[in-house]
């Protein structure tokens, strides 16, 4: 796979369009998160099982991840009429969980409610006192998982990108303007896809939704010797913005599942990116299908590098994670819930078999 230089450097010219762009065309596409006041929100997921006849099981993300300054986890309590239940973590990646278990006969249900706060986040380049990334943490997150394989094609992809960069910081900005230059949100791809980056270099198909867009950026970045990951939530209220492609349209979230980016700059600290959302606004904001140099696009494009609008829970960071107890393999990520009968993994994404719906609501400040 060759890459067009031209197409690295895209992102930069179509963003300097956007001074010349019409003032009312600005002001409808203003898309600009910020640090501002921390809003609370609660998040029920309510699962039933309908294979359950001879025992089961079934865990249920929770929010774990601490953001500074803009993700706080709070309480989680659950309700179940049989059975038993508990909170547990996952060793590697401290992604916690309630883990239910129904013995055969019993009503395989249950009710998780789980609350966290949350604001807007915007990083400055120009900020310099962020603590190092230690040792232990930059080989976690610059490591290869079972679908981010960072030889081969991905290092030889990243190094193309990056070559003559100077900085982190420029690299950074490369990979990211290649992305949204050269994928696709396909509105086919099965829940939020896969992340199998090796695979979509080599067959030249760089298209999918945000754990295949998002995670081809991480393996990029990583490729490049950048700290880099993935974190997986779900989108819990609309846009302020007024962008419908982002936010959750009803209360209802059942399939609102997003999953971000985030890149560690010396100097700098964690710095939001979400390439995948720049692509989903080119698909789905309204009338669809727009061009890279609509307004929307362009106001989209400049603030999710370093921006995140935070109607948002973030769940974890894990990859290549083994459910506690589960006789299945374990899973690329953990953003859906999972479970298991006496036959096997259930399908999270079937609901003939696995039933559950999650519901969100903000909370009075």
């Amino acid at each position: 796979m060759t890459i067009d230089r031209r197409n690295v450097l895209l992102g930069g010219a179509a963003l300097a369009l956007a001074p010349g762009l019409p003032e009312n065309a600005l002001a409808q596409a203003a898309f600009a998160p910020s640090p501002g006041k921390w809003r609370s929100f609660e998040v029920t997921t309510a699962l039933s099982l309908a294979s359950a006849q001879s025992g089961a099981q079934a865990w249920i993300p929770i929010p774990s991840f601490q953001g500074e300054g803009w993700m706080r986890p709070g309480e989680t309590t659950w309700a179940l009429g049989a059975g038993e239940a508990a909170i547990v973590r996952d060793p590697v990646s401290n992604a916690a969980m309630v883990h239910a278990r129904w013995r055969s006969g019993q009503s395989a249900e249950i009710t998780v409610v789980s609350r966290f706060a949350a604001r807007d986040r915007a990083v400055s380049l120009q900020e310099r006192d962020a603590t190092p990334l230690d040792a232990g943490h930059r080989k976690h997150y610059t490591s290869a998982t079972e679908l981010l394989r960072l030889d081969g094609i991905a290092k030889e992809t990243a190094q193309r990108i990056v070559s003559g960069a100077d900085t982190d910081i420029e690299k950074a900005r490369r990979i990211y303007e290649w992305i949204v230059d050269n994928t696709f949100r396909n509105p086919t791809t099965r829940g939020c896809g896969l992340g199998d980056i090796e695979a979509m270099l080599k067959t030249g198909n760089l298209s999918g939704k945000c754990a295949d867009l998002n995670a081809l950026y991480v393996g990029l970045a990583r490729a490049a010797g950048i700290p880099a990951r993935d974190i997986y939530g779900i989108r819990v209220a609309p846009s302020a913005f007024g962008f419908k492609s982002l936010g959750a349209a009803t209360a209802t979230i059942t399939k609102s599942q997003h999953c971000r980016a985030e890149v560690f700059l010396d100097g700098v600290g964690w710095f939001p990116v979400d390439p995948a959302d720049v692509r989903k606004v080119v698909l789905e904001e309204p009338p669809g299908k727009l061009a890279l140099d609509d307004p929307k696009v362009l106001a989209a494009r400049k603030a999710l590098f370093g921006a995140w609008e935070t109607n948002w829970l973030a769940y974890n960071d894990a990859h290549d994670l083994k459910l506690p107890g589960a006789s299945g393999p374990a899973i690329p990520f953990f953003m859906y819930p999972q479970a298991e009968t006496s036959a096997g993994r259930l399908d999270s994404l079937d609901p003939d078999t696995f039933k559950y719906a999650i519901t969100a609501r903000e909370l009075p400040a």
